[in-house]
C-alpha cells in the first residue's frame, strides 16, 4: 500500500489552509502561539519527503561539491517526479542555482515549499534578515552555536540565549518574509530553554536533526511529539560511512524482500511511519525517484525494525563540537 504524499498520521487542516496568512501571524500572544502550532500539519501537507540540496555533503566543511548545474538539474528532476519540498541552506552555497531551477521548472512558487537555514555567523539580530528570496516557507536556525560576526568561534552570549536571534525570526514571520520558523540540531535541553523564554510568541515548528537507524533518537521524538514540534530527519539512510551498512542490514533486507521494495524504501518508510519528515539526498534521477516511494510497513515489521534500531548504542556521525573548538559537546 502506497502512502499519500503527506504526513502519515498527521491531519491536514483544510480550514487552516484556507485562512488568510495574516490571521495566523498576528494578534494576541496566546492566539498566535496556538495558531502557529496548528500550522504544523501544513508543513507536510504537500509531501512528507523533502529533497535536500545538500546532495554531496561530506562532513561539515563541504569539501566536495556537485558540479555547476548538477544541483539545479537534480532539483528539476525532484520536482518532476513529485517532490514539492526543497531543503536548502546558506552554507550549501547553491541558493541561487536552486532558486533558478525552481523558477525554470515552471511550477508555481506557491506549490513548492522552500526551506533555508541561518548560518552560525548570522545569529546577530542585525544579520538574521538577509534572505535571497521574497519569502520562505520555513526558516531554521542551522546550529545552536552562534559564531561572532567575523566568523570566529564562538559567541557565548547568543549561544547561551538564542532568543534575540529567535525574536528577529518572529519579526520576519510578522512581516511575511517567512511563513514558519524552527531550529536544527537542537537537543531537548536547548529546545526546552528556548520554549521557556517568557517573551516567546511563536514556538519552533520544526527541529531538523541527524536521525537514522544508527542514531534513532526515540527520546527526542517522543518529547517533540508531546510539544507539537515536528522532527525532520537528515541523513535518513545513515551518516558518512553508514549508508551501505544500513542498506545491508539483515533485518532491512528481510523486510525489503518480503514487501518487494528496496532497502532504501524500507528505511524511508520506517522514518515516515515514526512521524518524521525525511530528507534524502541524491543527484541521481533514478535514486531521487526511488526515495519518494513510501510504503506502509505492517505493524509487526515496523516494530521489528524499530526494536533493532533502538537496541544499540547511538552512533552520531556529524558533531562539529571538536572541529569548532568548543569547550563542550553541543549535543550534551
Amino acid at each position: 500500500m502506497t502512502l499519500p504524499q503527506y504526513a502519515m498520521g498527521t491531519q491536514y487542516d483544510e480550514k487552516m489552509a484556507s485562512r488568510p496568512r495574516e490571521e495566523t501571524v498576528h494578534g494576541e500572544e496566546r492566539t498566535r502561539r496556538k495558531k502557529h502550532r496548528a500550522l504544523l500539519p501544513m508543513i507536510v501537507a504537500l509531501a512528507i519527503i523533502y529533497f535536500t540540496t545538500n546532495s554531496v555533503r561530506r562532513g561539515l566543511h563541504h569539501d566536495h561539491h556537485a558540479g555547476r548545474g548538477e544541483v539545479g538539474q537534480a532539483v528539476k528532476t525532484a520536482l518532476d517526479v513529485g517532490y514539492r519540498h526543497i531543503d536548502d541552506a546558506r552554507v550549501y552555497r547553491n541558493e541561487e542555482e536552486v532558486g533558478a531551477a525552481v523558477f525554470e521548472s515552471g511550477y508555481k512558487r506557491e506549490d513548492v515549499w522552500l526551506t533555508s537555514k541561518l548560518w552560525n555567523d548570522h545569529h546577530d539580530p542585525r544579520d538574521v534578515e538577509t534572505l535571497n528570496t521574497t519569502y520562505l516557507d520555513l526558516f531554521l536556525i542551522h546550529w545552536p552555536i552562534a559564531f561572532n560576526r567575523d566568523g570566529s568561534v564562538y559567541n557565548k552570549e547568543l549561544t547561551d540565549d538564542p532568543f534575540p536571534t529567535w525574536q528577529k525570526m518572529e519579526e520576519m514571520v510578522a512581516k511575511g518574509k517567512v511563513r514558519n520558523i524552527g531550529v536544527s540540531n537542537f537537543n531537548i535541553w536547548r529546545l526546552s530553554k528556548l520554549l521557556s523564554h517568557p517573551n516567546i510568541t511563536i514556538p519552533p515548528a520544526i527541529n531538523q536533526v541527524e536521525l537514522n537507524f544508527y542514531n534513532p533518537q526515540p527520546g527526542l521524538l517522543a518529547w517533540a511529539k508531546e510539544h507539537n514540534i515536528l522532527i525532520e530527519a537528515y541523513s535518513p539512510l545513515g551518516g558518512d560511512g553508514q549508508v551501505g551498512r544500513t542498506l545491508n542490514l539483515p533485518v532491512v533486507k528481510e523486510i525489503a524482500a518480503e514487501l518487494d521494495i528496496t532497502p532504501a524504501q524500507v528505511i524511508i518508510s520506517w522514518h515516515v511511519q515514526r512521524g518524521t519528515v525525511v530528507l534524502p539526498k541524491s543527484v541521481t534521477p533514478a535514486r531521487i525517484e526511488e526515495n519518494l516511494q513510501v510504503t506502509r510497513l505492517p505493524d509487526a515489521l515496523f516494530e521489528k525494525l524499530e526494536a533493532a534500531a533502538v537496541g544499540h548504542k547511538p552512533q552520531r556521525t556529524l558533531n562539529p563540537s571538536e572541529s569548532w573548538g568548543l569547550p563542550f559537546d553541543l549535543f550534551e
